[in-house]
This record gives structure tokens, sequence and C-alpha cells, in this order.
């Protein structure tokens, strides 16, 4: 099983940027998918970019062109670059393990534990 760490959050103004880094450990790392989640007040956990270990990457229609995910193996880590923020942006993230499927699904296994993204308008 993977344990992941999640880091980067905070509060920013918008129109700025954020990194969100998670650390993985365990065994396979490399062959998981990773994906960004987050959550707002009041609503669903939406997924918001995932990528897979071969690195395909999948975008929530709502951060397209803003941000961005990437993986580096050899560090055991996954990054989400933010752009642009957004006040509507303002959630917990969370990344998770998992399998991508279809294109745009992801089956999560694992979870890190959030990080709280806020931005103020």
């Amino acid at each position: 099983q993977v344990q992941l760490v999640v880091s980067g959050g905070g509060l920013v103004q918008a129109g700025g940027s954020l990194r969100l880094s998670c650390l993985a450990s365990g065994s396979f790392f490399s062959r998981n998918a990773i994906g960004w989640f987050r959550q707002a007040p009041g609503k669903q956990r939406e997924l918001v970019a995932s990528i897979t270990s071969g690195g395909r990457t999948n975008y929530a229609d709502s951060v397209k062109g803003r941000f961005t995910i990437s993986r580096d193996n050899a560090k055991n880590t996954v990054y989400l670059q933010m752009n642009s923020l957004k006040p509507e942006d303002t959630a917990v993230y969370y990344c998770a393990a998992g399998f991508q499927y279809g294109g745009s699904s992801f089956r999560p296994s694992s979870w890190g534990q959030g990080t709280q993204v806020t931005v103020s308008s």
C-alpha cells in the first residue's frame, strides 16, 4: 500500500499561484496513478487532475489551462502547479493513489491528508 503526505497549501490572492506536493512512501509508487481531488464546504469531493504511471494526464474542465499535474518517480512525488487561482478554487485538496481508467475516471485506493487552499478575491 502507498502512503501519501501532502504539502504546499496556503492563502493566496486571486491570480496567484501555489504548488502542492504529494510525497509517497511504500511499494510500487511508480506503478500507481495519482489523482488530486478537492472538496469545498458543502460540496462533494471532485477529481481535479490525475496522472498515470506512464505520464498520461487528465484535468477537470474547470482547471484546464491553469493547473498542471506532474510526477517525479525518482523522488516519489507528484506535484500540482496551480496558476491563475480563483476564489472558487478554495477547497481542501487531497492526493490519492489508485487507478485511472476510461480516460477521465479515477478509482482511489489510498488517500493523503488534506491541505487547505484559500484564494482571496
